[in-house]
């Protein structure tokens, strides 16, 4: 595959289709932000493979979504669901159908180890603020609204409970400690730079829809549609997937 893939970027750059030789801007990637952890070292091996330089743009899958509508230059879209870009598709936004390139997991979460981290705690006087990304646009936070709905929560601990716009502003909120404990995704605490702060247990995945993450190629930038079809490739290759399952997915 990493010979496909060079012999593919050779030949995009002979016709000047290369972000390092001909073109001022990079290729542009929409990613969710359940990915911000795990984009930086794909873009890094796929910038080391092909030559082609990239760049993340991170956000919640819905507001993305609007971006790409409302004509964004985004070249490929990393969806922490494929609700966002089946609807893209549907649109006739895309150049092909969306593909699932990767399985979330949701987590609780908790900077604090003074207590033993449960669902169980989310009921106790102690936890007064539960994080999770807005389910209306993340879909984190969907599956953790259906968790809570399941267990007969939603209600009761309503009160309790502070939206972030996306997972990472979640996990803001988690590690600045404004909510003692929250619902992120797996692949945030399992990180280098995460993985020994606080304490984090792993959701019943029966409680939640299965979270099926899509990439799809758009149709915005054209000129960008050889280099997105390489790192489209690339993620979907052993070694893309390979960088996925570092980072629990």
């Amino acid at each position: 595959m990493r010979k496909h893939l060079i012999l593919l970027s050779i030949i995009i750059s002979l016709f000047g289709y290369s972000c390092n030789d001909n073109s001022p801007q990079p290729l542009l990637i929409a990613t969710a932000a359940n990915m911000q952890f795990a984009i930086p070292p794909l873009l890094k091996s796929f910038t080391a493979t092909t030559g082609i330089s990239c760049e993340a743009i991170i956000s919640s899958s819905g507001k993305l979504t609007a971006q790409i509508k409302g004509g964004a230059p985004y070249s490929v879209f990393l969806s922490a669901d494929m609700k966002y870009p089946e609807i893209l598709h549907k649109e006739g936004l895309t150049t092909a159908l969306p593909k699932i390139y990767a399985y979330g997991t949701l987590v609780l979460w908790s900077i604090s180890e003074s207590d033993n981290l449960s669902m169980d705690l989310l009921t106790a006087p102690s936890i007064q603020h539960i994080a999770l990304a807005n389910p209306k646009t993340a879909p984190y936070g969907k599956a953790a609204m259906e968790v809570l709905q399941d267990l007969n929560l939603s209600i009761s601990l309503k009160e309790k409970l502070v939206f972030g716009e996306s997972i990472a502003q979640t996990n803001q909120f988690i590690t600045s400690q404004v909510a003692e404990v929250g619902f992120t995704a797996k692949s945030v605490v399992v990180s280098p730079n995460i993985k020994d702060k606080g304490q984090w247990i792993p959701i019943d995945a029966t409680l939640y829809t299965p979270i099926e993450q899509g990439i799809v190629l758009l149709k915005n930038v054209p000129d960008k549609q050889a280099e997105a079809q390489l790192f489209y490739d690339f993620l979907l290759s052993d070694e893309g997937q390979a960088i996925l399952q570092e980072y629990g997915y």
